[in-house]
């Protein structure tokens, strides 16, 4: 199964992402937490998918990280 990527993502989608991070407040612990799940290498299901941190939540599609969401606001997809 691929793997969620995180590098050499296209330009656009990694300013969104960094602006979408910004824009949620997402504290440092958080970002040390996401960094942390980042370096397990998480398999990429096919189609959409979120990963609950309890703060925020990371949504994505495929092996594609597409952008960040609060506690509260609904995800769609398989949960990780």
């Amino acid at each position: 199964m691929p793997r969620i990527r995180w590098t050499g993502l296209p330009v656009a989608l990694r300013r969104h992402l960094f602006l979408r991070a910004r824009e949620r407040a997402i504290s440092d612990d958080d970002l040390v937490e996401l960094k942390a799940w980042r370096e397990s290498s998480p398999e990429a299901p096919e189609g959409e998918w979120y990963k609950d941190f309890g703060s925020f939540r990371i949504c994505g599609e495929g092996e594609y990280p597409k952008t960040f969401l609060l506690r509260g606001q609904a995800a769609k997809g398989k949960r990780l």
